[in-house]
């Protein structure tokens, strides 16, 4: 029986797929492009815990979390299914979502990813952003550090957010429904 000739998106996927990274780094495939990032430094995870430390105990609905979970997300043209690992996942605690799920699961029922610039901040910036809106993920938190904001991508449509709100480090920012309280950055500075 024959085969299907391979595409180059087929080759690049299944070269994904079989990477074997150093450990505590990470491999993502993000628009075509394989994305390898180095360990986070502590201030990075000190961003990722104080918003954690936030939601878990601020939030109107509880929370599950996921530090580093792959998701399977949309891409644009055609570009294999994009691989993206946020530094942090937010979910309905009752959806039980990660519980038997493969390393890299689809994003149905994730309500908030969490970026903090590091590195590549432009992928956080713009690649992912778009990533995740094609999800649809229906909201994207961004800390940039370069800038000392902090950004909520809100209101997906198509390959981008229609919303979004940029406060600077030290004064809060509205987070919605399901969440519904005001994530306080003044401990970002």
């Amino acid at each position: 029986m024959p085969h299907e000739p391979l595409t180059q998106a087929d080759v690049l996927l299944e070269g994904f797929l079989a990477l074997d990274t150093p450990e505590g780094f990470r491999a993502e495939l993000i628009e075509g492009e394989i994305v390898v990032t180095p360990p986070p430094d502590g201030d990075h995870e000190d961003y990722i815990g104080l918003i954690l430390e936030q939601v878990i105990t601020r939030s109107r609905t509880k929370m599950q979390f996921s530090g580093n979970k792959g998701l399977k997300l949309r891409s644009g043209g055609s570009c294999p299914r994009n691989h993206v690992i946020p530094d942090g996942t937010f979910a309905p605690a009752e959806l039980r979502l990660y519980r038997g799920a493969e390393p890299w699961m689809p994003c149905a029922g994730v309500a908030l990813v969490v970026e903090v610039t590091s590195s590549r901040p432009r992928a956080d910036r713009t690649d992912k952003r778009y990533c995740y809106a094609r999800g649809p993920i229906p909201l994207y938190l961004l800390v940039d550090r370069e800038d000392s904001s902090v950004t909520l991508f809100s209101d997906p449509e198509g390959d981008d957010y229609r919303q979004h709100t940029t406060v600077p480090f030290g004064k809060p920012l509205s987070i919605p429904e399901p969440f519904a309280f005001d994530l306080e950055t003044g401990a970002f500075i």
